[in-house]
């Protein structure tokens, strides 16, 4: 197969600079975030990750598992969620869902300032 991964995400926003800042601010995410490996710089378009696994799955169009007005919900893969969602809820960012699943690891839902969905996923510790 030619795809090797995830090549972006795109969705619409109200506010497209304020919600970059946004998730850059909170999450670390999004362009001029990380280092090339290549090169040891920066980007101000790209955002360079960890190599890990990535869920790609549809949902059923009624499914509840988040807001009926949005196609998707991003999931953030994160190490140290519990520091994450510390630092979160000292910022006023509301956590609005804890679970833990046996062998797929812990989560925590928050939403970005325009009622986006982002699910935080702490994988388990493979030995």
């Amino acid at each position: 197969m030619p795809v090797l991964g995830m090549g972006g995400y795109f969705f619409r926003a109200q506010d497209p600079a304020a919600i970059k800042a946004w998730y850059a601010e909170f999450l670390g995410v999004g362009g001029g975030q990380g280092i090339d490996p290549a090169t040891g710089e920066a980007n101000e378009w790209l955002w360079f990750q960890q190599a890990g696994p990535t869920v790609f799955e549809p949902f059923k169009a009624d499914s509840d598992y988040f807001a009926a007005d949005k196609q998707a919900m991003i999931n953030l893969r994160v190490s140290d969620l519990d520091g994450l969602v510390s630092s979160l809820r000292a910022a006023g960012i509301e956590i609005t869902r804890e679970q833990e699943m046996a062998g797929v690891g812990r989560f925590a839902r928050i939403h970005d300032p325009e009622g986006n969905a982002i699910e935080l996923w702490e994988p388990p510790v493979r030995q």
